[in-house]
């Protein structure tokens, strides 16, 4: 718990309290700013397993060569079946999508913080739809978004917090609904003083 950019999330932790009816045991929290790091150590994950893989077949032979490499093989597979070999390779969004792909299970609960910052519009939507798969599967999301895209989403329960205490609010009412639509209907109106 040494990471300073948690301290207003543990500030914030003080005033919730967490209470379910049914217990669940899979989840995760996840913030933005957090995958680069998870994805800089799978890849180095990865890197260790085949490293220790080849040690063993150079200085290891017989049977016990092929246990100690066998298990070191093993390791670096499932990392590759679950992130893909390089998981740098690939576009940021389309990594932080197979990282939800890889993670999510049914009845979990995920905490998200703005998902869709590595997301283009289109990634946002096929996250979306990856959503709703498992909600389907009892799953809950609790996502802290900009996103009209998530937001838009069928049935969600939308709390705004810029009151208080916040409150549950339709989607067509939050500001930053109207501001994107208003801008995307004409964006000469906000952009003329930059045009000149």
């Amino acid at each position: 718990m040494s990471d300073s950019t948690l301290q207003h999330a543990r500030e914030l932790g003080k005033y919730f309290r967490l209470s379910w009816k049914k217990r669940v045991r899979r989840g995760f929290f996840m913030r933005a700013e957090d995958f680069f790091s998870f994805i800089k150590k799978i890849g180095a994950l990865r890197k260790e397993m085949e490293d220790l893989s080849n040690e063993y077949d150079e200085s290891l032979s017989g049977y016990g060569r092929l246990l100690a490499s066998g298990v070191a093989k093993k390791e670096m597979y499932g990392v590759e079946s679950r992130y893909g070999k390089d998981p740098d390779a690939r576009s940021h969004g389309e990594s932080f999508l197979s990282f939800f792909e890889a993670r999510l299970v049914p009845s979990g609960i995920y905490l998200l913080d703005e998902p869709e910052v590595p997301l283009s519009p289109q990634r946002q939507l096929s996250l979306m739809y990856l959503i709703h798969e498992y909600v389907a599967q009892d799953c809950q999301f609790i996502i802290a978004t900009h996103s009209p895209i998530l937001l838009s989403y069928p049935g969600a329960q939308i709390y705004s917090f810029d009151q208080a205490p916040p409150a549950e609010v339709p989607v067509e009412e939050l500001e930053h609904i109207s501001f994107t639509r208003n801008f995307l209907n004409n964006p000469g109106a906000y952009l003329r003083h930059l045009m000149k």
